[in-house]
């Protein structure tokens, strides 16, 4: 018989398949609908679906070949953390920077909160001063050859 941590890590590596094929309505639908983000830089947690979709469409649009590398997840009671690799090419505008054709790899450490056999609640934190450094313009963008 499978154990419910069992079928909450299942759940968390159901998630990350749907983002990496691009089908957000299959990952949304895998949330509660009063789903909570907590993220670095928001003083408050974030309230709904279309908060984590718009945050997870902008990425995709600005590396649309993400590749998700779960290398550690593990569950304990309603909880699944999750420590993933993120890997894409930056084909798109993200943040203030235009699409640099680079490609980035970033890491996060993710926890996940588990209400019946929906994701109800996210703490991410996405190394997002290592993805910046990757993207940023750098002096020989601008060498003449």
């Amino acid at each position: 018989m499978t154990t419910t941590t069992d079928q909450n890590v299942t759940l968390l590596r159901t998630a990350y398949q749907c983002v990496e094929r691009g089908d957000l309505d299959a990952a949304t639908e895998l949330m509660a609908e009063d789903f909570i983000a907590n993220v670095p830089g928001s003083p408050e947690p974030l309230h709904g679906r279309e908060i984590w979709r718009f945050g997870t469409q902008t990425m995709l649009d600005a590396f649309p070949d993400l590749k998700i590398d779960v290398q550690d997840i593990f569950g304990a009671g309603d909880k699944v953390t999750v420590l993933v690799n993120f890997q894409g090419t930056h084909l798109g505008a993200f943040q203030q920077f235009e699409a640099t054709g680079r490609t980035v790899a970033y890491r996060s450490v993710e926890v996940y909160r588990i209400e019946g056999d929906k994701i109800a609640e996210e703490w991410v934190a996405p190394d997002m001063i290592s993805l910046m450094q990757q993207i940023a313009p750098t002096t020989t963008d601008h060498a003449e050859g």
